[in-house]
């Protein structure tokens, strides 16, 4: 394990070596890129320290219980910075403050829609999952139903969800890579998925949520120091920015109001029950409080995530505001009339107008640290589905030992690992939130209703949880394929076939409808069993006793 490790410092420190020396490549704009020491520097200060940690976190990692959720040690204060590492992610970094850029006010729906689905997880789900699961969601969904069919289901969902979310990591890894070094974009994707693997690898959950928390606290205070420098320009006063960003930018009024990105009154509510549930149907944040040793450390954790994301969104729509202003009107940032290194670059390039090359090279690194630690986060929730919930469950019948789970779970790694690579490359022209936001509606469609029935309906059957999650499954991806974004974008069609943005609405009535139906019409001997296990998972959910005994390793 140590020549691993080693070897892949070796690795990094090569890496950065030729990175530097690739810097002043093709950027995709007419214009080069000069070298930045300052950010290669930090960059790779960052890797070298992240790396230790992952050494750190291998020795550590001794079990399946310590790969999944560093062995259900971490304090609830601690958990709830790692989720809001997880959460603020180059989505929200990144797309969020790009989206502000591009549209102004119509930006904020994601800001609102990313944190509005945490009550829903504080009151109704957070408690539940702690005292009910052991190592994924599917644990507290399968708990009183026929294992197989719904591990199965679960299984899927989170490959899917995780499938989409790990696109916006990687092409804003991507972007910000070959902004910066200059290398062309291809390569910057293969590089973060090489260090992805190699965190997960060897470090597992410890590893993960140590480099979130460390990340959180350098993002909190990178976007706090540019906003207050941004703010500082205007003497304060929110006001005179966004009349300022009115003046300069190319819609004018129309920024300040709804209507430049959602469009029709469908598309609004789709869009925000696709943000606000999906949060509730995110493997790896679900997969969060099973790292925490009760109940009451779960609840911490959504209340301390809750109010360092809240504050973080509030920052992320003056970033946006403040590139309009700073960035798209300074010629050293814009060639041909567009962003260089495109929309999703605002925020970098607001760092640099703001503090310079020295405050550009840390907001890149710890940019580059929330891409890495999520996309390890993202694998890791995947890596379980597969290893926990489709080998050890329903392949081995809960007879796999705990090393080879963990070896299963290591080859899913490499292999997610090589996936995210290629959909990365693909994607490069998307914008990163609106990708994440298609993740969400997935998660709010096929985990979400599935999670929620199972828990807080008695009627719910093996058959309805089953066919209805997969109903919500199939017609949140069939419709996202048909949208704009994949069916013109990236397939290259005239006109999309779904004329809307997000398939929220429709998909997640699938579900919730399509598990109704076939649970009320199951009158099987098995559907009479999953009802009669009601009255128990209710009150292990509301109690947690058991749960203890259930997930002592």
């Amino acid at each position: 394990m140590k020549r691993a490790i080693h070897a892949i410092s070796g690795f990094a420190a090569t890496l950065t070596t030729g990175v530097a020396m690739a810097a002043g490549g093709d950027l995709g704009q007419l214009e080069q890129q000069a070298t930045n020491w300052t950010a290669i520097s930090m960059f790779a200060v960052f890797v070298i320290a992240t790396l230790f940690i992952t050494k750190w976190a291998a020795g550590k990692t001794k079990t399946a219980a310590d790969f999944y959720t560093a062995g259900g040690g971490i304090t609830g204060f601690q958990n709830g910075l790692a989720i809001a590492g997880d959460y603020m992610s180059a989505a929200s970094f990144l797309g969020i403050s790009a989206a502000v850029y591009a549209n102004g006010y119509d930006g904020l729906i994601y800001s609102i829609g990313f944190l509005v689905g945490w009550p829903v997880i504080l009151f109704l789900m957070a408690e539940r999952l702690r005292n009910l699961g052991k190592f994924t969601f599917a644990d507290v969904a399968a708990y009183r139903f026929q294992q197989g069919p719904i591990r199965a289901l679960a299984a899927s969902g989170t490959l899917v969800v995780v499938a989409f979310y790990l696109i916006a990591q990687m092409v804003g890894a991507g972007q910000l890579i070959k902004l910066l070094f200059g290398l062309p974009y291809h390569y910057a994707v293969i590089i973060v998925g090489v260090l992805m693997m190699a965190y997960v690898l060897f470090g597992g959950m410890t590893a993960t949520t140590w480099v979130q928390i460390i990340k959180a606290i350098l993002l909190l205070a990178g976007a706090t120091f540019m906003s207050f420098m941004v703010l500082l320009q205007f003497g304060f006063s929110p006001e005179a920015l966004f009349a300022k960003a009115v003046e300069v930018h190319a819609k004018h009024d129309s920024i300040m109001g709804p209507g430049t990105f959602i469009t029709t009154p469908i598309d609004a509510i789709s869009f925000g029950m696709a943000l606000m549930f999906g949060t509730a149907g995110l493997p790896h944040i679900m997969m969060r409080f099973f790292t925490v040793p009760d109940a009451k450390e779960a609840r911490k954790s959504v209340f301390w995530a809750t109010t360092w994301i809240g504050y973080f969104y509030v920052l992320t729509f003056i970033i946006g505001f403040g590139a309009i202003v700073l960035v798209a009107t300074n010629p050293q940032f814009v060639a041909d009339g567009k962003l260089i290194g495109g929309n999703n670059m605002a925020a970098i390039h607001l760092a640099n107008a703001v503090g310079g090359n020295v405050f550009l090279g840390f907001i890149s690194a710890v940019a580059f640290a929330t891409i890495l630690a999520v996309v390890a986060g993202l694998t890791l929730s995947g890596a379980s589905a597969v290893s926990h919930d489709l080998y050890a469950t329903v392949f081995k019948h809960g007879n796999a030992s705990s090393e080879d789970e963990l070896r299963m779970s290591r080859i899913t790694t490499f292999v997610l690992g090589i996936i995210a690579v290629v959909l990365g490359i693909a994607f490069e022209k998307q914008n990163i939130a609106f990708m994440v936001s298609l993740a969400f509606a997935i998660a709010a469609s096929a985990n979400f209703p599935v999670l929620f029935m199972s828990v807080l309906w008695k009627n719910c059957t093996t058959r309805g949880a089953f066919l209805g999650g997969f109903a919500g499954l199939s017609t949140a991806v069939i419709l996202t394929v048909l949208s704009k974004s994949i069916w013109v974008d990236i397939l290259g069609n005239a006109v999309a076939i779904f004329p809307y943005k997000s398939p929220a609405l429709f998909s997640m009535a699938a579900g919730f409808l399509g598990i109704w139906l076939f649970s009320i019409t199951d009158k099987s001997a098995r559907a009479r069993q999953d009802r009669a296990g009601f009255p128990a998972q209710e009150v292990r959910s509301e109690t947690g006793i058991g749960a203890s005994a259930a997930s002592a390793h």
